[in-house]
């Protein structure tokens, strides 16, 4: 390996992705280790029952794919009312604003973003699987620090969704019943970390997985164990686009992030931050896709058709993420989540679970509208993209629906000359509710969480590294081999 630059959403994550660089792992890696970090110290916001996608863009010729690892409906082999039946309950939260989430077992989705990492890494990681693992494992038995967006997070939540199960509410308390302070140890998460070493499927057949469904089972939840062992992450080919002499490649349908990513971009081919209206073209071209996202494509029961559609019309008119690219040229983007978190841990196990069926913002149709089995809808679009001149970019951001309009925001930035740390330090925009009578227009201010928290890798041409990270988010880089 002659060079690595990586974006990672802490200085933990960076420093994995660093080890596993100088250990002779590429950009593959590298990007999947700093994820699986994440997956430990980011409570609240990432965990090891979380979904994911990993886009890559290999080396030389070869086209971008992605490996799509997100949340399926769990509830194989139970009754319409057995799944309507499932515990779980409401509670609303100031975060973001105001935000009402479903939490409970009965609100943990089928979980696939690990089984994701193992596929990306069989088709192009470099190093023993073992070795990509190993910082997390590190981590989870030394024991970590919050960071400051768990613990932004965790300030309006702990209690509600994070404190009703004893387990939960043990690892996150301190002295007096404020958030802990100390290095952070969650039993039997080390030794899960373990069993994901010796496989990457651990958490879908086996011992860890059984565990898993039991405890949820037991709890009045739906995950079952048919529900983990037939899930299988998917392989499909990028969805690719072009912004200016960029060929970019994001996640394909069923995912609704990378759909709305190009639609964007196509509208503002050509902008630049020097244009009299580039302000307004900035709201129109968000309010007219996300709009467009509200009422079709959030709804859609054959999301790759009307995606499509959608983009042949447009032809005319709670999240972590890692980038990282290599000298070789090859790219990877990595976004995951757990939702807004169920409150729960699977009995020793040590694992966090995800709220995903709760998340109400994507299952529009409700949490049992679609058939077990069915993948869920996701905002993520971690990209990967090329330029003419060979020139290799990865790039994604966290942030619920923000996630698009951050990335795009950066990428028509970048394309229109800004370096990349400054594309990514600028102020931004989000139309939020498009098109709906309560539209409201959020102009960032001052950098805040809710803007995202994109992090960008670059590899030039001549074998030149850039990384850029988010102060939105603590992110950290590091630049291995330049």
């Amino acid at each position: 390996m002659s060079g690595l630059a990586v974006a990672a959403p802490s200085e933990v994550a960076a420093d994995a992705a660093e080890q596993v660089a100088l250990a002779g792992g590429n950009a593959v890696d590298a990007a999947l280790a700093a994820a699986l970090v994440a997956m430990v110290n980011e409570v609240g916001i990432v965990s090891l029952s979380s979904g994911g996608f990993v886009t890559v863009q290999p080396a030389g010729q070869a086209l971008a794919y992605t490996v799509d690892g997100w949340m399926d409906v769990p509830g194989r082999g139970r009754s319409d009312d057995e799944r309507r039946a499932g515990r779980s309950w409401d509670v609303t939260t100031e975060y973001g604003g105001g935000v009402e989430v479903t939490i409970g077992p009965g609100s943990v989705a089928t979980h696939g973003s690990v089984a994701a990492f193992g596929e990306a890494h069989a088709r192009d990681g470099l190093l023993p699987w073992r070795e990509v693992v190993a910082p997390a494992i590190a981590v989870a038995r030394d024991g970590f620090r919050l960071g400051s967006a768990t613990r932004f997070y965790l300030d309006y939540v702990r209690d509600d969704i994070f404190g009703w199960d004893d387990a939960s509410r043990a690892a996150l308390a301190g002295v007096d019943g404020e958030l802990v302070t100390e290095p952070v140890v969650v039993a039997g998460l080390a030794d899960s970390l373990e069993q994901i070493a010796s496989d990457p499927r651990a958490l879908h057949e086996g011992d860890l997985a059984d565990a898993i469904s039991r405890d949820v089972l037991e709890r009045g939840g739906l995950l079952g164990p048919a529900d983990l062992a037939t899930y299988r992450p998917v392989v499909r080919p990028a969805l690719r686009s072009r912004l200016g002499p960029w060929t970019l490649a994001t996640t394909p349908p069923p995912s609704v992030g990378g759909v709305v990513v190009s639609a964007i971009l196509r509208l503002l081919d050509g902008w630049s931050p020097g244009d009299s209206d580039a302000a307004a073209r900035l709201v129109d071209a968000q309010r007219r896709v996300l709009g467009h996202r509200l009422d079709v494509l959030d709804h859609s029961t054959d999301l790759e058709a009307d995606a499509a559609t959608y983009l042949q019309v447009l032809e005319s008119g709670s999240t972590a993420h890692v980038s990282a690219v290599d000298a070789s040229g090859l790219a990877c983007s990595v976004t995951v989540s757990s939702g807004y978190g169920s409150g729960m841990i699977a009995r020793g196990t040590g694992i966090w679970l995800n709220n995903c069926l709760g998340e109400q913002e994507l299952n529009p149709r409700g949490p049992h509208g679609a058939a077990p089995g069915t993948r869920l809808l996701s905002n993520m679009a971690p990209t990967v993209a090329r330029h003419d001149d060979g020139s290799t970019l990865a790039i994604g951001s966290p942030g619920a629906d923000r996630i698009t309009t951050a990335i795009t925001q950066v990428l028509a930035r970048y394309a229109a000359g800004a370096g990349l740390q400054e594309a990514v330090h600028h102020p931004r925009v989000h139309v939020h509710r498009a098109g709906r009578p309560d539209e409201v227009v959020r102009e960032e201010t001052e950098p805040t969480m809710y803007f995202g928290g994109v992090g960008a890798a670059l590899v030039g041409a001549d074998g030149h590294l850039v990384a850029a990270a988010d102060p939105r988010r603590e992110g950290a880089v590091r630049l291995v081999g330049r």
